[in-house]
């Protein structure tokens, strides 16, 4: 399958398995950075080899087949994220920008080898988790977003869900990362901003960055 192809399937899933929940063709294409029209035309083509459901005006459904392709790709992008995470200490944006271009370009068999060198990691270093050689994701994700964590409560940052890089080059520097403690010590609701203690710093978020963080209950 052409890199096109597999870019159009990985965002139809990342969509759906995230809160966006949006895989109309038109949000498809701005993701993607193409026309509405490209996007509709990929989809019918997609449509004609049972990787997707097309509807005029509906969301875009993956069948199981695209399903299979999309954890296959998406297996091959987070092992990568881990590799070079462990062995360069690259940054959680450079990370990802290597591996949307590395992931077009693995076997399986090489995808298997990473995986094992790794020590077969259940999660990458920004908390999504990794699905196995059978494309499946055997953890499970009880996580909300820090928007909705409670005041007073300590947490485990588990996902950073984005890939902007001065999002990461914030967290770098405030010492938000995977798998970090951090207090909430008020929400401020009206204002939907969010204040945490992290380490021995106090620091205030907006919902910008509190709806794309992530935290596990410790």
């Amino acid at each position: 399958m052409s890199v096109a192809i597999e870019n159009f399937i990985k965002a139809i899933y990342n969509n759906d398995s995230h809160d966006i929940k949006d895989t109309k063709p038109g949000n498809i294409a701005k993701q993607l950075g193409i026309s509405s029209a490209a996007a509709t035309d990929m989809a019918k083509k997609l449509a004609t080899k049972n990787l997707l459901h097309y509807e005029k005006y509906q969301a875009l459904q993956l069948t199981d087949k695209g399903t299979k392709m999309a954890l296959n790709v998406v297996r091959k992008h987070r092992l990568w994220e881990a590799f070079l995470f462990k062995m360069f200490d690259m940054s959680l944006h450079d990370i990802h920008r290597e591996a949307e271009l590395l992931e077009h370009q693995t076997s399986d068999l090489l995808a298997d080898k990473i995986s094992a060198y790794l020590g077969h990691p259940k999660f990458d270093p920004h908390g999504d988790p990794i699905p196995n050689s059978n494309g499946e994701i055997t953890t499970e994700d009880h996580s909300i977003a820090l928007a909705d964590a409670k005041e007073g409560q300590t947490y485990v940052i588990s996902r950073l869900m984005s890939d902007n890089k001065e999002f990461f080059e914030f967290c770098a520097l405030n010492d938000i990362k995977y798998r970090n403690t951090i207090t909430v010590s008020k929400q401020f609701i009206t204002n939907k901003m969010t204040q945490i203690t992290i380490g021995s710093n106090t620091i205030v978020l907006n919902q910008d960055f509190t709806k794309i963080i992530y935290v596990d209950e410790k």
